[in-house]
């Protein structure tokens, strides 16, 4: 895949991380002065025409933010912003809903103090409710990422006062799902109270927002998942569980950089059964409705890695479809896991993307 002129001999591609209308963001190596670095790289140069100037805009306002923010030690620090790419560090960690931090207070206590030094840096986030803009970072602490949306504001105005109060709000929110015992009476008062331009947006904007995105354009971000996670993934989940042999399935979201969003189903089967037998089950679905496109990869295992409630341990299995198997080794819970998880990951099918970190 070609690069921008600009990062040529400078960037060696690794693996997707994410792909849309407004750029394409993956993983690699960048060169710098001090020598190759691993590093995020995002670029526009391949969106389509009519959401460039979009695109543009919010690669704009990430550029200035970053510019500040990652010397604040709580972001991923700016290496290269040219016309076309931007460049970040590579902070070593998970996403939110993957790294699922319950009962770590103190991840929470550093997640607060990030917020705290961004905003008297005069940025707000205003993407702060999708929870993988949140990094827990192998060293337990809080970090921030994607700054598409952020605004910096030369004085504390009133606007900043709500940007900067809903931020806040958005990050009890997930306090309140993994922490909730440590909420203070403070910051649930907090949570009980949207800001009123908060609720005018949820009453008029967000609904349209909504209409365009998902009805018109397709497009939704569920996690990074996209509508195919939205709206496919579940009905290809039933219809797999329906064969005879199956005995669980589940079905993540990858990156891809043709298709944008591919499907990949990993599924719990009894000996004997084939991709090949589940793919034809796959394809006659019923006739009275359109079936959902099959996913790109489909992966057979004697055993999905659970909970110890039983539940199917979905980070890990989208760290292998996404090819990010490096990071997988924090979320192991025991030895027998390490060993079943080891023997999916030999078998994934996602190679397009392969690289070694």
């Amino acid at each position: 895949m070609s690069l921008p002129r600009e990062i040529e001999g400078r960037w060696t591609n690794g693996v997707v991380l994410k792909r849309d209308l407004f750029s394409t963001v993956e993983r690699g190596r960048f060169g710098t002065r001090a020598g190759e670095v691993e590093a995020v790289l995002r670029r526009i140069d391949e969106v389509p025409w009519w959401s460039f100037g979009l695109a543009r805009h919010l690669f704009g306002r990430e550029r200035r933010a970053l510019a500040i923010a990652g010397e604040l030690g709580i972001a991923p620090p700016l290496l290269f912003a040219g016309r076309d790419a931007l460049i970040r560090g590579w902070i070593d960690g998970l996403p939110l809903h993957i790294a699922k931090p319950r009962g770590e207070h103190g991840f929470f206590r550093s997640a607060k103090a990030a917020l705290r030094k961004l905003h008297r840096a005069g940025i707000c986030h205003n993407d702060l409710a999708k929870e993988q803009n949140w990094l827990r970072g192998r060293d337990g602490r809080a970090y921030l990422t994607d700054f598409q949306l952020a605004a910096h504001f030369s004085r504390r105005s009133w606007l900043f006062r709500i940007a900067a109060y809903e931020d806040l709000r958005h990050l009890l929110k997930h306090k309140r799902r993994y922490a909730p015992e440590a909420l203070t009476a403070a910051e649930r008062r907090v949570l009980a109270k949207k800001s009123l331009l908060t609720r005018v947006w949820m009453a008029t904007g967000k609904k349209l927002y909504y209409w365009i995105t998902r009805d018109m354009l397709h497009v939704s971000d569920r996690e990074g998942g996209g509508t195919r996670l939205l709206y496919d993934a579940p009905r290809i989940t039933a219809r797999l569980k329906a064969h005879p042999q199956v005995r669980d399935a589940m079905v993540v979201a990858f990156p891809d950089r043709r298709v944008g969003t591919g499907l990949y189903a990993f599924v719990e089967g009894d000996l004997g059964l084939t991709e090949r037998s589940l793919r034809e089950f796959l394809a006659a679905e019923t006739p009275d409705k359109a079936a959902p496109k099959a996913p790109e990869h489909l992966q057979l295992t004697g055993a999905l890695p659970r909970t110890a409630a039983g539940e199917v341990r979905g980070e890990i299995l989208e760290l292998v479809a996404m090819n990010q198997v490096d990071l997988i080794d924090s979320l192991i819970a025991g030895e027998d896991e390490r060993v079943l998880v080891a023997r999916i990951v030999a078998d994934r099918r996602n190679l397009r993307d392969r690289f070694a970190f």
